[in-house]
């Protein structure tokens, strides 16, 4: 059996398998972290875990949901929020953890790009919910 990507699902795959190498040079910095080369509070080392985190698995399950996609009758925007939802999470998710992390000193409290957590967050659940639907309607 052979997959068929779609143009868009074509298009957002190769985008996103590019982001890898940036998630890779984010675990070679947690390493670095990690061997305290780097000064950071208890807080940041943990957000930037998380951000590490969430960018490689909803990179992962983005690349998922994208295959799933071109198995729906989704087109438009219905269809575009199925296909980049979980990977616009990925970028937000992951951003606002290291962004609200930021700064020099003891920082022990998110910043307020904290929203940009918030705003991953819709983008996932849009991007599953309509990708969800768009499955169970097919």
């Amino acid at each position: 059996m052979t997959i068929q990507l779609s143009p868009a699902s074509q298009s957002i795959a190769g985008v996103v398998l590019l982001t890898i190498v940036t998630i890779e040079f984010g675990g070679w910095f947690l390493t670095k972290i990690a061997r305290g080369d780097v000064p950071m509070t208890q807080f940041q080392k943990n957000f930037a875990r998380a951000g590490h985190a969430h960018a490689g698995v909803l990179v992962t399950l983005g690349l998922v949901c994208l295959v799933l996609a071109d198995a729906t009758a989704l087109e438009g925007f219905a269809g575009y929020v199925a296909r980049a939802g979980v990977p616009f999470a990925a970028i937000l998710m992951s951003a606002g953890f290291f962004a609200s992390s930021m700064g020099r000193g003891e920082v022990t409290r998110p910043n307020k790009l904290f929203a940009l957590v918030w705003l991953g967050a819709l983008s996932l659940a849009a991007g599953v919910l309509t990708l969800g639907i768009g499955l169970l309607t097919a």
